[in-house]
């Protein structure tokens, strides 16, 4: 079966663009020769920096002849159904149609619309134009003299060449010759923008991938990763380096590079002044350059990684002098603001009634920071007011949050008033990223304790759901104060996420509170930090996503969480024991018991059957309703017992006792008495096993 190969070159696609600009090439053309009634048997995307590529293998030559009959309107319908009828299925003339009888509907029309199959080089060629013209990049660009004219191509950058080969491994190709704009598809395509510029002819993918080898470029983005990776590790190694791992930039720099060369930079020792973490973001984000530390050591060197698209004649003297020379000057600026920030404000007199406000000690600059960030008025949100008053918040509910986490009060309120300092250091406002951990470095430097510096840093954390929990008790005060009033806040101006978006990333909040509450067991009644329900509703939404993923059964997680559940912990260790219980023949045989008298508890319920409000034992007239009755009271004061340990998985197994008698109760009595009192009774007796149950779970929403 025949192979397509589709080759778009143009000048440089942005790094972060390609990937998926790639994968959008690879579906729009697939989906446009399925509809087109083509079948593939696999199909591959590439990208370069200057190219999109595509292979499609197992492609068939021609579509399926297709005949169709199109039901219409009724014989002797009105004209107007008729007409519609006939554009519908392209007919000129009724008398085109066929007329078919139908026993209860009569006559009606049919339209038989038969449609020859096509090649598939004609589909491509139809296709192709419209798929290439209408791309959706982010940004894209005109140029040439035809960007002047209506409807003219407009791609990320000046598109130069295409490639369309078709055909099978034992024929020759044939080149599919659309043509847009002045670039006509062909056979030709050219290598490395340096080292390779000529152009060379191509047949099929094979011939393709072996010929831009040759001229010094690497398609597969990849095997371009692995060679940077390597490279760059064995250039490490041979002077005594290991390079800090970085995937992100590694996926970027991949991106930039058709032909990569690895090569070690050098700066300034003097520069290692400046904190690591400065220094890995200033080479990352102006020279996307890898930075190193000495074999088996944590601090970096004064060496870096960085990755050339040519191999230099030089050896790359030249690139690397280049490289270095950005990279000290880049440096020079973070060391002047690593300077900076350690040095008194020039206003401080300005700033006095701030620092009066807060309790800050005017002689230590993070707290100049802290004043500095009330004074200037800084916005939080429109409706929410400054980040000052934000803190002022935080600060208070940090106060309330210190002895339920079991804190330090003073350490608490300390860093809860120094959280956001940063936000006005140099080294933050050049680097937003750093916000939080260039505050820990500064709050050591004018002496505060380590807990007070950690949770400067971790009251942000957790940021997603691999980002780790902080340990310390300050730090998870801090992070929890931070995280409530942010929800509160937003739910108090109601600025709730929807189904398209959360700007204010507050679904990654309500979860950052879940995991501090459960994987660091903090007992926090969520209703005795705030009264509202919705908001209430909202961490039961994510509180259930979170326990899905960890592979909880949706229906327990019902089961155990009411709608006034605001211990967390509480309700994620009562699934726990569900969960559990539920799998030995206790917890199978105590549902199948409950189901049963619920069932037929509901059913009479819905009949409108009277149900008496307490059990009456003077009713009783056989010794199975003695002995549920006796067994119900004894294994829900055990039950309630257990749970008021919190030992639920005991409580369940006290309640799992009443199979035995449930079972003979159902065997030996007759719910639905003659006697209209002992009925009610009766069915109050199951209506007991049912409240029973219910101490530890909504056995009604257990499936199974």
């Amino acid at each position: 079966m025949p192979d397509l190969l589709l080759e778009l070159r143009s000048e440089e696609i942005p790094a972060r663009m390609q990937r998926q600009a790639a994968g959008e090439l690879k579906k729009r053309v697939t989906d446009a020769l399925v509809d087109a009634g083509l079948t593939y048997e696999g199909a591959r995307e590439y990208f370069t920096p200057r190219r999109l590529t595509l292979d499609i293998h197992g492609l068939t030559a021609r579509s399926a002849d297709v005949r169709e009959e199109r039901k219409g309107p009724r014989v002797g319908a009105p004209e107007k159904a008729v007409e519609g009828f006939l554009r519908g299925a392209g007919l000129s003339d009724i008398s085109e149609a066929k007329v078919q009888s139908d026993p209860k509907k009569g006559d009606f029309y049919v339209a038989i619309i038969e449609k020859p199959g096509r090649d598939a080089e004609e589909i491509i060629r139809d296709v192709m134009p419209g798929i290439i013209r209408n791309f959706p990049w982010p940004k894209s660009m005109r140029w040439g003299a035809a960007s002047s004219e209506p409807g003219a191509l407009r791609w990320v950058r000046p598109l130069q060449s295409i490639v369309c080969t078709f055909g099978t491994e034992i024929e020759e190709t044939r080149v599919i010759d659309f043509e847009i704009d002045d670039i006509t598809a062909s056979n030709v395509t050219y290598g490395h923008r340096f080292h390779a510029p000529d152009a060379f002819t191509v047949r099929r993918f094979s011939d393709y991938a072996a010929g831009l080898e040759k001229a010094s470029v690497v398609l597969d983005a990849e095997r371009r990763k692995d060679i940077i990776r390597d490279d760059a590790a064995n250039l490490a190694f041979a002077n005594g380096l290991d390079v800090v791992e970085d995937e992100g930039l590694l996926d970027e720099v991949a991106g930039l590079v058709e032909y990569p060369q690895v090569l070690l930079g050098e700066f300034e020792e003097a520069f290692l002044e400046i904190p690591d973490e400065i220094i890995r973001l200033t080479i990352k984000t102006n020279q996307k350059c890898f930075v190193v530390r000495k074999h088996g050591e944590d601090s970096l060197t004064n060496k870096f990684i960085l990755v050339a698209n040519i191999a230099a004649t030089d050896g790359g003297k030249e690139i690397r002098y280049g490289n270095g020379k950005v990279v000290r000057a880049r440096l020079s600026d973070a060391l002047h603001f690593w300077h900076i920030d350690q040095r008194d404000l020039p206003d401080l007199a300005t700033l006095r009634a701030s620092a009066e406000k807060f309790g800050l000690d005017l002689k230590k600059p993070l707290d100049q920071r802290m004043a500095k960030l009330d004074a200037l008025n800084v916005t939080f949100h429109a409706k929410l007011g400054s980040q000052g008053e934000r803190v002022a918040r935080i600060r208070a509910l940090a106060a309330k949050l210190a002895p339920i986490v079991g804190a330090d009060p003073a350490e608490v309120d300390r860093a809860a008033m120094l959280a956001k300092a940063d936000l006005r250091t140099e080294a933050v406002g050049e680097f937003p990223e750093l916000q939080g951990a260039m505050g820990r470095k500064y709050a050591i430097l004018q002496g505060e304790s380590e807990d007070v510096a950690a949770a400067i840093e971790e009251h942000y954390k957790p940021l997603g759901p691999s980002d780790v929990v902080p340990r310390g008790k300050v730090s998870l005060t801090v992070a929890l104060a931070d995280k409530l009033d942010t929800l509160t806040g937003f739910w108090s101006i109601d600025e709730k996420p929807t189904g398209s978006g959360d700007p204010y990333a507050l679904r990654r909040a309500a979860l950052g509170v879940i995991r501090i509450i459960l994987e660091r067991g903090v007992r926090l009644p969520l209703l005795s930090v705030f009264d509202d329900r919705d908001l209430l509703s909202f961490f039961h939404d994510r509180f259930k996503v979170y326990l899905r993923d960890l592979g909880a059964r949706h229906d327990l997680i019902d089961a155990v969480l009411s709608a006034d559940a605001d211990d967390l912990e509480v309700v994620a260790r009562r699934v726990e024991a569900l969960t559990k219980f539920l799998d030995s023949e206790d917890g199978q045989n105590l549902l199948a018991g409950e189901k049963r008298a619920s069932q037929l508890l509901a059913a009479e319920e819905k009949k409108k059957t009277r149900v008496a409000e307490t059990v009456d034992p003077v009713l009783f007239e056989l010794e199975a309703e003695k002995a549920l009755h006796a067994a119900i009271l004894e294994a829900e004061d055990k039950a309630k017992a257990a749970s008021a340990k919190e030992d639920y998985f005991a409580a369940m197994e006290a309640l799992a006792a009443l199979r035995a008698p449930v079972d003979q109760f159902f065997e030996d009595v007759l719910v639905n008495a003659e006697d209209e009192a002992v009925r009610a009774n009766r069915l109050a007796l199951l209506a007991m096993i049912r409240e029973a149950t219910g101490t530890v779970a909504d056995f009604s929403k257990i499936s199974g």
